[in-house]
């Protein structure tokens, strides 16, 4: 079971989304706040006011067994009357409103505070003086309503005891005539003063009761805190409103730039070349340790510490018996030929002897400068002259003047090169650098470009991917690794490099490739002539009408200038004798002298 990534790797992805998707956030938090502050404003503005209504018992007020209140009077039933129709008619007649009494019960809450006998009347209205109006017409309603009740439930006892009290007079009335006529001492005057008795303590009795009822007060209640016109409406809650409005932006800007990072192809970190191109990274170079285009990286130097752990892994990684690397591309551009350079000089610092091979075939000879200028070696005759039969493996490899464990066999300066890398050649040349050379580094081109980088890798051992940021793109990673996978090369992982802008100064356009001069013996007509027939003719960069001279490089350091003749025809202009094959034109002793011209 693989153990799950750390929380602070899932914190730096999170972060580095938020990163580079800041201003989405920003943007779509800063629109949820004005849509917070556009609807408070679009809101009406509604005012509340309250009144406290003290309730007092009254006759016939009961409470329910378990009710939520104590006492003789049921507060809970009592806050569903104050919206009643009935009150509500009442508060309608009083605030002499315009609207009916059912809608007017809308605006109106009731809040009964615990442990008390008290209701807190509250009543919306768009205006202050109407919210406290309303309160106060309803509580009054209420008072008024519940005193009605009162009053027309005593009014109802009374008159049921009047009743009661008129038949009992009655009763006795005909008692009394009954025992006139009795005799003395007799079994029915007994019986009859029985009667007598107590029908007179029954009529006493509601007698007195009535006496009550007809002297009681109703007392409903009271307000004890009337309504006050209220300061600031309770709605819209500007605050509550903006602030709602600028976190529900904030997540929707998150929603978005996550979405955005789910959908965007670009590769901006290491960390999104690990996670959203699934791949394995080597190394990682940063704008510090990035190799440049006229040299290879230092050994003891941030980058080239960085190539040697790039070493090390690599060959940690290797399998006995592998010797092959191929180092692709996920897009277009130097990226490839950077690693392998970088790659190959620090595996030759061990003492290996390593072969570096640029197979990226060029389209003309600048594509072919980077390697040969970094490595300090001739630009031609290269691999393109080695498939093409025009040199052998021996002409083709040249070994590098500052790293001699190191020999190069450049792209060379054959442009129409195209299926060379599919040839049988190619695989004979592969197996026979497997015999010479402990490990071969192919500069492969990236897999977008060329079907050439699948070939190779079919080829080889391992392979190594060089991601540019912010150039490479997600899917074409993703197929780089597809491409190496149907061809059952191992993948060892990724070299992420930040985006590289070409050759410094102004030497990216130059249509040549300026070499430092080697100080040798030229050698005979004969074997100058040979070596013509093998390589492309050469001319000099000085307008062969005018006579130019060859340019000294600056720093007094004698150099050549070599530019391929793509022309037709195809004859050389200098007389200058001819170094060995794949070597450039010397330039004469004199700078100032021009060459002859045949």
């Amino acid at each position: 079971m693989e153990d799950p990534r750390p929380v602070s790797a899932d914190l730096s992805h999170y972060l580095g989304v938020f990163r580079r998707h800041w201003w989405v956030v920003l943007a779509a938090g800063g629109v949820g706040l004005g849509l917070g502050a556009a609807v408070t404003q679009a809101m009406p503005k509604v005012y509340e006011s309250s009144t406290s209504v003290l309730v007092q018992a009254v006759s016939g007020d009961t409470n329910a067994s378990g009710g939520r209140t104590k006492g003789t009077i049921n507060l809970d039933t009592e806050a569903q009357l104050v919206a009643s129709g009935a009150v509500a008619v009442k508060a309608a007649t009083l605030l002499r409103a315009q609207v009916s009494p059912v809608e007017l019960a809308h605006f109106v809450s009731v809040e009964v505070p615990a442990n008390t006998t008290v209701l807190v009347i509250r009543f919306e209205a768009d205006t202050p003086e109407g919210a406290q109006k309303g309160s106060h017409a309803f509580a009054e309603a209420y008072l008024r309503n519940r005193e009605e009740t009162a009053r027309a439930g005593l009014d109802q006892q009374i008159k049921t005891l009047v009743v009661k009290a008129r038949q009992l007079t009655a009763t006795l009335t005909g008692i009394n005539n009954r025992l006139a006529k009795a005799q003395n001492g007799s079994f029915e005057r007994s019986n009859l003063e029985s009667l007598r008795s107590n029908s007179q303590n029954q009529l006493n009795n509601l007698t007195s009761r009535l006496n009550e009822l007809t002297t009681a007060t109703v007392g409903a209640g009271s307000i004890i805190s009337d309504a006050r016109a209220p300061e600031e409406p309770t709605s819209p809650n500007a605050m509550l409103n903006i602030a709602t409005g600028g976190m529900t932006g904030l997540l929707v800007g998150l929603a978005l730039a996550f979405t955005r990072e789910r959908f965007d192809g670009g590769l901006r970190t290491p960390a999104d070349v690990r996670d959203r191109g699934r791949m394995p990274v080597l190394a990682a170079l940063d704008e510090r340790t990035t190799p440049r285009f006229d040299d290879v990286l230092q050994p003891y130097g941030p980058g080239g510490r960085v190539f040697n752990r790039l070493r090390n892994e690599v060959l940690a990684s290797l399998k006995s018996g592998d010797q092959i690397l191929v180092v692709t591309g996920a897009s277009r551009g130097s990226g490839t030929t950077l690693v392998a350079a970088n790659l190959a000089a620090a595996l030759a610092r061990t003492g290996s002897d390593v072969v570096l091979v640029g197979a990226h075939l060029p389209d003309s000879v600048v594509d072919a400068a980077p390697l040969a200028r970094m490595l300090g070696v001739s630009a031609m005759p290269g691999l393109s002259d080695l498939l093409a039969g025009r040199i052998g493996l021996n002409k083709a490899m040249q070994r590098t003047p500052r790293i001699p464990s190191l020999r190069v066999i450049t792209t060379g300066g054959a442009a129409t090169a195209a299926g060379l890398m599919q040839s049988q050649r190619l695989r004979d040349t592969l197996e026979a650098l497997r015999r010479q050379a402990g490990y071969v580094v192919i500069e492969a081109p990236s897999t977008s470009s060329s079907a050439d980088a699948q070939s190779l890798a079919s080829l080889a051992d391992a392979a190594i991917i060089a991601v540019e940021l912010r150039r490479a793109k997600r899917p074409a990673l993703l197929d780089a690794a597809e491409q190496l996978s149907r061809v059952g090369t191992p993948l060892l992982g990724a070299v992420v490099l930040p985006r590289l802008t070409g050759m410094r100064g102004g030497e990216e356009n130059l249509p040549a490739v300026a070499l430092p001069a080697e100080r040798k013996e030229p050698r005979s007509d004969e074997a100058a002539t040979a070596d013509a027939d093998r390589t492309q003719p050469l001319r000099s960069s000085a307008s062969p009408t005018t006579g130019g001279q060859v340019r000294p490089r600056e720093g007094g350091q004698d150099e050549v200038t070599a530019v391929i003749d793509m022309s037709s025809g195809g004859q050389q202009t200098r007389t200058a004798p001819q170094p060995k094959a794949g070597a450039q034109t010397k330039t004469a002793e004199k700078p100032t002298e021009a060459p002859e011209e045949k």
